[in-house]
């Protein structure tokens, strides 16, 4: 694996797609920098070595078409405060008057270009855009893993045109390892926690690291389509009935594999979806009508606590239960201190997965944990064992 430790950048222009949709404000400013944040240690290492960086980007959705609201402009300043260096902007990312400024671009300064989906070239993939903005640079980086799994211009068709002098930006390449590490290299025991709202979003990844773990938690609403599948009850609980054959064949599958699942026992359920509901404690098989499972119950998390502590290797990807609402995100948290007990004790622990990372965040985690995924359905198709253009690209 190329990464950027294998060059000097020195005198170099280097091109780096980076992954700055962040989220803003109606005021424009950014509310979360940690995307920026993450970046930082790739565009720091070409600084430091005497080169000069052009960094592009996109921002939302904007269909190719400019909209001003989706502006990598509005960003400029956050990612100087961020990185340390004032970066100049550029309001185009490919033609005459963007290869002349990078043309004067000095050594040790850094130039944002616009978002790159104003161009519908960018997601089409299309090869002259492309090799446009190839000419803004001497080497390429792809440090954005976050879009990977997608074969647009500046993530996958780019690195064509740098057959020797491309590589992974340090983001990319520890998130590469962190995956490597559940998937391929992990400890034994290796456990993975899957939880959130529906087992559809979640059949590749659980076909797919079947053969990898020893172990697998499955929380959070998909809990309901393998409980009633069993013959349980589970009242007004979120539940594919459509999936339930699907949920009996995934058991099956585990046993045949030697992998042990461990579904919750019982549950906190409510009388209505609210923070105001009634609760209680009830068998995760005997909810009754007008009740639902809205979070993992004691014995449930008891369970789930030995499972996490004797293992070595651990994924993280989803919820086990309503966290969003504070009457039902004691089971989440629960998760995230057993993660970090084991943490301490010498387990790898990767947290992937939208909700799980927001959860992560929420509760303090981050930083308790071994790595945090900022990938989102990159790291899903990861797990699904998808080989992503991105990566591909590099490395071929």
């Amino acid at each position: 694996m190329k990464t950027i430790t294998d060059f000097n950048f020195e005198n170099k222009k280097v091109l780096i797609r980076v992954d700055f949709n962040v989220p803003l404000d109606n005021e424009f400013n950014v509310t979360d920098t940690s995307r920026i944040e993450a970046a930082k240690p790739t565009i720091i290492k070409v600084l430091e070595d005497g080169g000069s960086v052009v960094l592009m980007s996109h921002l939302g959705r904007p269909k190719g078409k400019v909209n001003q609201d989706l502006s990598l402009q509005h960003i400029c300043q956050t990612v100087s405060e961020v990185i340390g260096v004032q970066v100049k902007f550029s309001s185009e990312c490919t033609g005459e008057s963007v290869e002349n400024v990078v043309a004067e671009l000095n050594m040790g300064e850094v130039l944002l270009l616009e978002n790159l989906r104003f161009h519908a070239e960018e997601t089409n993939g299309d090869k002259d855009f492309a090799e446009q903005l190839s000419k803004l640079g001497d080497i390429y980086i792809n440090d954005a893993f976050g879009t990977a799994h997608r074969a647009h211009a500046s993530t996958t068709v780019v690195a064509q045109f740098f057959p020797e002098n491309k590589c992974f930006g340090l983001l990319l390449a520890k998130e590469i390892d962190a995956i490597e590490k559940v998937m391929q290299t992990g400890e034994k025991p290796i456990l993975a926690i899957l939880g959130g709202a529906k087992v559809s979003s979640k059949i590749t990844i659980i076909e797919n690291i079947l053969d990898k773990v020893d172990h697998l938690i499955i929380g959070g609403g998909m809990t309901y389509t393998f409980i009633k599948a069993q013959g349980g009850k589970v009242g007004e609980s979120i539940c594919e009935d459509d999936k339930m054959d699907l949920a009996l064949s995934i058991l099956k599958k585990a046993k045949e594999k030697g992998v042990e699942v461990h579904i919750p026992v019982d549950v906190l359920a409510a009388n209505d979806f609210s923070n105001d509901a009634e609760t209680k404690i009830i068998d995760v098989d005997k909810i009754e009508n007008g009740w639902q499972g809205l979070d993992a119950g004691p014995r449930t998390l008891e369970n789930f606590k030995k499972v996490i502590l004797a293992s070595k290797t651990i994924l993280w990807n989803g919820p086990v239960g309503v966290f969003e609402m504070e009457k039902f995100a004691l089971g989440t948290k629960a998760i995230g201190n057993y993660i970090d007990e084991a943490t301490k004790n010498g387990a790898f622990s990767l947290v992937g997965g939208g909700d799980s990372v927001a959860a992560v965040k929420q509760f303090g985690f981050a930083d308790k944990v071994s790595y945090v995924s900022t990938g989102g359905g990159a790291m899903l198709e990861s797990l699904e064992g998808k080989t992503l253009p991105g990566i591909a690209a590099i490395e071929g």
